[in-house]
């Protein structure tokens, strides 16, 4: 994995002459990023949807997610595990299967070339993962802690709002980062369903080309730019990001 985004990194400072040549040696230009930064269309629409469409899937997955995982762990109802069996196979549908069906159903309720298209479409994706996340959270917190807080006064919502979400914070956080990470990366769903209105930066980079063909360098450039919000989370979380999935992942 290090050494594609090595030699990412490394086209991104190169001239169109190095970028086709094997020399190990060449002189770095920010060429290309002035490139990329002067691109008023790339800057603008495309940064705006990507930033709209991703904050928003992170803004509904997070609660709901977290509500859903709230019940299915702490409350007995039939069809209880199925219905998690369920949520985890969701994880399992490879997407050009499910692709199509997405692209008529969108279609037929004008979502296509839509935001809203697109932030129902990766909330399809991230929230079942969210809850199968989070209900490992909840599942390895002890009930008797929320017991106390019955004891002490508080209702079920206080509870959750005041001690249970605090304790499962980094199951929040990771699965916040997910949602962004899916959401803001994500290509082949953003290709078939935006259009001109609505195309985000994943698009916009595969659209970067000169008179005689793509501009590689200016690509590299470009992918750098965006990798730049999902490095400096990581940065932030790193520690919350670990200890959520080896937490939420035993039950």
């Amino acid at each position: 994995m290090a050494f594609p985004l090595l030699w990412m990194l490394l086209t991104a400072f190169k001239t169109q002459a190095d970028t086709y040549s094997p020399k190990l040696f060449f002189q770095p230009t920010l060429d290309n990023f002035r490139a990329v930064f002067s691109n008023p269309i790339f800057l603008g629409s495309h940064v705006w949807v990507s930033a709209l469409v991703s904050f928003m899937t992170v803004a509904i997955t997070v609660p709901l997610g977290a509500a859903a995982a709230y019940v299915i762990s702490r409350h007995r109802f039939r069809g209880r595990e199925t219905l998690s069996l369920l949520i985890l196979m969701t994880q399992f549908i490879p997407a050009v299967v499910v692709a199509i069906p997405f692209f008529t159903l969108f279609r037929s309720l004008n979502l296509i070339d839509t935001a809203t298209g697109l932030v129902i479409l990766y909330l399809s994706f991230a929230l079942p993962y969210a809850i199968w996340l989070l209900r490992g959270f909840f599942d390895a917190l002890p009930v008797e802690v929320e017991e106390a807080s019955f004891i002490d006064g508080c209702n079920e919502v206080q509870t959750l709002r005041y001690v249970t979400i605090p304790l499962i914070m980094p199951g929040i956080l990771v699965s916040a980062v997910f949602a962004f990470i899916s959401a803001w990366n994500e290509f082949f769903f953003a290709l078939i369903l935006a259009r001109s209105n609505t195309q985000t930066l994943p698009i916009a980079i595969q659209g970067i080309s000169g008179a005689k063909g793509p501009e590689w360098q200016q690509v590299a450039a470009a992918s750098m730019v965006v990798m730049v919000p999902i490095m400096v989370m990581s940065l932030f979380i790193r520690r919350y990001f670990v200890e959520g999935i080896t937490v939420g992942a035993v039950k």
